[in-house]
């Protein structure tokens, strides 16, 4: 097949492995395409989540005054962190009992959604097609994605979230005819005229402030999660050229384990460190809210 459309095996591979499993059942032709579902990007942000929110219920459950257990000292740690960050960036108290359960929640999800990455890259897709959850269209099979954080669709959406509860904070803590106000009068002050001639400039840079922050809250997170995405089908490509089997499972699964090693060793500190900005760029962001230009 691939001899026959002009594409290399190499090229093949991976543009199988970036393909999701979704509701039309064929290739995604455009970026923004409002009418596809990928099943595979829900199902593992969901079970991720759920994941997280099981384990931290069942450490607080069994949380004890004494000496704790190496899991519940993890967690304690973590949570210790997200609340040292939170007191110096959000300064309302009443606000921080909102804001650091989110910003722990977003942490471990994202660190969790992010170390899926470090599975070997055939491992998921082999499992799930042998499992029959696989689809065909014509002759190329679609493949089964498991890395949430590398489909565009769940970082904007995390990110979107973000944006609305920026806009919640800033109505609940100015109130509504304040948070209005503000987006008239700032960052432009001025007085009579000059602060009707400067409104439609000061709503516009703030439309545009609360845009940008969405983005590239989101396209961060995806770009460095699908650059390390592809950096991974390629080792794999690579272990399969030196093993010397032309591209076999078998090849592609050795490679994965020698040259993928080294990379995901580096990739685990990639994995945190995403997950570490997005959660303070929330909790800077959400704490901007409670703040006066």
């Amino acid at each position: 097949m691939a001899a026959e459309s002009g594409v290399s095996p190499q090229a093949e591979y991976i543009q199988h492995h970036l393909v999701h499993l979704n509701n039309l059942g064929e290739k995604q032709t455009t970026i923004a395409q409002f009418n596809i579902v990928n099943y595979d990007s829900v199902f593992w942000s969901i079970l991720t989540g759920l994941a997280v929110v099981l384990c931290l219920c069942y450490v607080a459950r069994r949380a004890s005054a004494g000496v704790p257990g190496r899991f519940q000292a993890a967690v304690e740690m973590v949570v210790d962190m997200v609340d040292d960050q939170a007191k110096g960036i959000v300064n309302n108290v009443k606000s921080r009992l909102f804001v650091t359960p989110l910003a722990l929640t977003v942490f471990l999800w994202i660190a969790v959604m992010n170390a899926l990455d470090l599975l070997p890259v055939d491992l998921p897709g082999t499992i799930f097609h042998a499992l029959g959850w696989g689809r065909h269209h014509g002759d190329f099979l679609y493949y089964h994605r498991i890395l949430p954080t590398a489909d565009l669709n769940v970082p904007l959406g995390m990110s979107l979230g973000v944006l609305l509860l920026m806009v919640y904070s800033g109505i609940k803590i100015k109130r509504p005819g304040g948070f209005v106000k503000e987006l008239f009068t700032a960052p432009f002050h001025a007085h009579g005229i000059g602060g009707v001639v400067l409104a439609p400039i000061n709503l516009l840079m703030n439309i545009i402030e609360y845009a940008a922050k969405c983005v590239s809250l989101g396209m961060r997170l995806f770009g460095n999660m699908f650059a390390g995405e592809l950096l991974f089908l390629l080792i794999a490509l690579l272990g399969g050229a030196w093993t010397g089997f032309n591209g076999t499972s078998i090849a592609l699964g050795v490679g994965q384990i020698l040259a993928g090693s080294i990379w995901s060793i580096f990739h685990i500190l990639i994995v945190l460190l995403q997950a570490f900005i997005f959660m303070m760029l929330t909790l800077v962001y959400i704490g901007q809210a409670h703040e006066g230009h």
